[in-house]
């Protein structure tokens, strides 16, 4: 395959446009993904995310500048506005691939005709029926073991989502694909009661189907919101499949030189979307971070006072690091095997008897103080969350709960910083740190921090008004004078806890939420060390700050949550600064 150096996608977070992103990226290729909001784009890590709106043709000058091929995906239900994107893809680069598909309906065939006169290099793809389509069974099939639909007797060859990113990166990185409209299908014929016969197979409990009438599947779709042409064109087409079934091509397999993947195949890489369970991070024995599996569990179920969350997000946390490794049984036992993860935010799905707080559809946020947050479901109580702020990314706000009400305590529970009161924030590159320094500055207090050269620009955003590298500079040495209250966030040696004292005036005070401070008597010096508490009062008023733009959420890195492995590694070996979120 010839390598080609830059690739954008647009529909980068769709069924097959994710899928071309991670081939694309396995593949060593730098990748440029189109996104309306970049920030709320979850992406598997290094993949460059910019802005990029096909109704906005001028926004696609930046991301497609340099590219030397665009995957192309149209949403739009009419070819308007397809001319004027074109010519910016023509004037950046030379090369299109089309996702169409095999119906080529009216705007469709628009498309295809103006890319043709487009001068760009082209290949259109024609998916016959994805596999995925089955999962609009899964509600029937995860409640009753029932699909109840029309057309049983409807046979087409399913086709991988997998296997159209694998013939589009082809097109877009190989040479002789220019010209060539690629009609694509899965290896084999089934009828739609076959594919939900496999589905049980493979998940392991009988499913079957039951034959509905078209007339009911009809006002079921249309109580769904569906357009009602696009009941009648579906109904029409499942119709027509059960005395004419769709060819079944070589397609995939001449293209990529291997045979296309089944529909077991892709039932079982989509199994948990058909069953009760959900992917999770848990831990079946203490230890490094080698033992956090990623696996599948099953689903919980919220008790009466309880509610069940969608998960957009966890955080890391170093305290995360410390249960894993036993550090904390004597404090915080919990039962093996646990999903790791105190930091949650994300969408409420269900909700117990007893809850009237919230309702389904709820965008929430809370610190979970059993745990549980890091997989695709969780449960919590009620009480214990707070609705999410509305002006971040909901991912975002898995990183204010732990982080800021362990800053707020800190301020605002023991320090007590008052305006023209010097502060010094050891350790402000932190988690905490991020939210210590602005707290602490809106008291009006001058705040000194303590940051890495790699966190220092981003804590001088946040309000430090010194910054200190302790890295190259001992704090003794670059201090103006004594401070009245030091924060202590860093996990120091005792000798190092014991320097901060004489940086303290008589009377002021130290708090530390990592190594214990003792100061002798004669300093006049007062100490706390506490752990913080959940407090959804503090945690509401922390969310109303943000949403007053008065308090900025920093979020440095954002990782799946089948490689939480590794960014407990780094963080233990401190190769992490900041919020870190964990995406399911």
């Amino acid at each position: 395959m010839a390598r080609r150096h830059k690739i954008v996608v647009t529909g980068a977070t769709g069924t097959v446009g994710r899928q071309v992103v991670t081939q694309l990226m396995d593949a060593g290729i730098e990748v440029r993904a189109l996104a309306r909001d970049p920030e709320s784009a979850v992406l598997p890590p290094g993949v460059q995310v910019m802005r990029g709106d096909l109704s906005e043709p001028d926004t696609l000058h930046a991301p497609m500048a340099g590219v030397e091929a665009a995957f192309l995906v149209w949403p739009f239900a009419t070819a308007e506005g397809v001319s004027a994107v074109l010519d910016v893809v023509a004037e950046h680069t030379g090369r299109v691939v089309y996702l169409s598909s095999a119906a080529v309906r009216d705007h469709e065939q628009q498309v295809e005709h103006l890319i043709k006169r487009s001068g760009l290099e082209w290949t259109f793809l024609r998916p016959h029926v994805f596999a995925a389509n089955t999962l609009r069974w899964t509600e029937q099939i995860r409640t009753e073991g029932i699909v109840r639909a029309p057309y049983g007797a409807a046979v087409m060859p399913p086709l991988h989502e997998r296997d159209i990113a694998a013939v589009a990166v082809r097109a877009l990185t190989g040479d002789g694909h220019a010209g060539a409209i690629y009609e694509l299908t899965g290896p084999e014929s089934l009828t739609q009661a076959d594919q939900v016969r496999i589905i049980g197979e493979v998940i392991g409990r009988p499913v079957r189907w039951v034959e509905a009438a078209p007339d009911t599947a009809r006002q079921q779709m249309l109580a769904q919101g569906w357009p009602p042409a696009a009941v009648d064109g579906v109904l029409q087409a499942q119709s027509e499949l059960v005395t004419e079934p769709r060819p079944v091509t070589s397609t995939v397999q001449e293209v990529i030189g291997a045979p296309a993947r089944t529909f077991r195949t892709w039932v079982t890489d989509h199994a948990s979307a058909f069953r009760d369970t959900m992917k999770a991070a848990r831990i079946h024995q203490y230890g490094d971070a080698g033992i956090i599996r990623y696996e599948e569990v099953l689903r919980p179920v919220p008790e009466p006072d309880q509610v069940l969350i969608r998960v957009a997000a966890a955080s890391y946390n170093p305290s995360d690091a410390a249960l894993r490794s036993g550090f904390l049984q004597a404090v915080l036992p919990v039962d093996l095997p646990y999903t790791l993860g105190f930091d949650v935010s994300g969408t409420i799905t269900e909700t117990g008897s007893d809850v009237s707080s919230f309702t389904v559809g709820d965008r929430v946020v809370g610190r979970l103080d059993y745990g549980g947050a890091s997989a695709e479901y969780v449960v919590a109580a009620a009480g214990t969350l707070v609705k999410a702020p509305t002006t971040i990314p909901l991912a975002d706000a898995a990183a204010i709960p732990v982080a800021a009400l362990t800053a707020w305590q800190a301020l605002h529970e023991h320090a007590h910083p008052t305006a023209g009161q010097r502060v010094l924030i050891n350790g402000a590159g932190g988690g905490v740190g991020v939210f210590a320094v602005q707290l602490a500055k809106h008291t009006g207090a001058t705040v000194i921090a303590t940051a890495s050269g790699r966190s220092a620009a981003a804590v001088r955003t946040y309000g430090a008004d010194q910054i200190i590298d302790y890295t190259r500079t001992p704090l003794a040495d670059a201090l103006d004078g004594q401070v009245d209250a030091v924060i202590n966030l860093a996990a120091i040696s005792p000798e190092a806890a014991a320097e901060l004292v004489p940086l303290v005036r008589p009377g002021g005070i130290i708090v530390s939420i990592a190594t214990p401070v003792d100061p002798p008597a004669t300093a006049q010096v007062t100490a706390v060390h506490f752990v913080a508490r959940n407090d959804i009062e503090q945690l509401a008023g922390i969310v109303e700050l943000i949403d007053m733009g008065a308090l900025t959420v920093g979020v440095t890195e954002s990782h799946p949550l089948s490689a939480l492995a590794l960014v407990h590694r780094r963080g233990e070996a401190g190769q992490t600064h900041g919020k870190i979120t964990i995406i399911p």
